[in-house]
């Protein structure tokens, strides 16, 4: 059983994005000739929460181990590459980072006046 691999567009839904991962979870699986239980074991899951994977509706950490397992981890580098800035670009985003308002402690009356109350005239 082989799986027709679609690319990956903004013309395919949320859903369909991640069963399109499964589906290419499961390929990776059958080429290294491991069987689900097999899988699902060495990640910790059942054999029913591998194939809920494997159909795009498991978690993202399970979809991670699974490609550790398989010896494919690296191919996650290319879902979402590192970004690098220079030097210069860094500070210009330093420059936009919000900045918290300092919070001011109001002192009571009776701290800041040197006599007491019953000496004021009113």
């Amino acid at each position: 059983m082989t799986h027709k691999q679609q690319p990956i567009s903004y013309a395919l839904s949320d859903s369909a994005i991640a069963h399109e991962l499964g589906q290419r979870l499961e390929q990776l699986r059958l080429e290294k000739n491991i069987d689900q239980q097999t899988l699902a074991d060495e990640l910790g899951i059942t054999r029913k929460t591998y194939r809920a994977l494997a159909n795009g509706e498991g978690k993202l950490v399970n979809f991670i181990k699974a490609m550790r397992v398989l010896g494919e981890l690296e191919q996650l580098d290319k879902l979402l590459p590192a970004t690098t800035f220079s030097p210069i670009e860094l500070l210009k985003l330093q420059g936009k980072q919000r900045q918290r308002a300092r919070t001011t402690t109001k002192t009571s009356s009776k701290h800041t006046h040197s006599q007491p109350e019953e000496d004021l005239d009113w």
